[in-house]
């Protein structure tokens, strides 16, 4: 069985030749939180996922000792604006909403902490 993996800075996107596409939260130090770029990084790889009918299933997985530990709050305590608040949420939001929008059913392996939007 080959296997292709892409790697972005915030997440791994791992197809195997059966179907099964693994989409990794790939910021362990920080216990996975969600930041902006990851955010985006999310919502491009779902993107590219639910084009391609060769995938079969969605798992979501996080590296390291975290599942996903919810917002990056540092990032959030370094943007004290609202506009970058709003962005932020509404950047999550349709990650979610993207998440449970796609064809293929998602399957989260969930192994440890999930906090917040986690």
């Amino acid at each position: 069985m080959s296997t292709t993996t892409q790697t972005r800075e915030s997440i791994l996107l791992r197809r195997d030749e059966d179907g099964v596409t693994t989409l990794t939260l790939n910021r362990p130090q920080q216990f996975n939180s969600l930041s902006f770029e990851m955010l985006e990084a999310l919502i491009a790889a779902i993107d590219e996922i639910a084009q391609d009918d060769s995938v079969r299933v969605v798992v979501l997985a996080g590296e390291g000792k975290a599942f996903c530990a919810g917002h990056d709050l540092k990032e959030m305590r370094g943007n004290h604006t609202l506009d970058f608040q709003q962005r932020l949420f509404r950047l999550c939001g349709k990650f979610m909403m993207k998440l449970t929008e796609l064809p293929q059913p998602v399957i989260a392996r969930v192994h440890s902490i999930a906090t917040a939007a986690g």
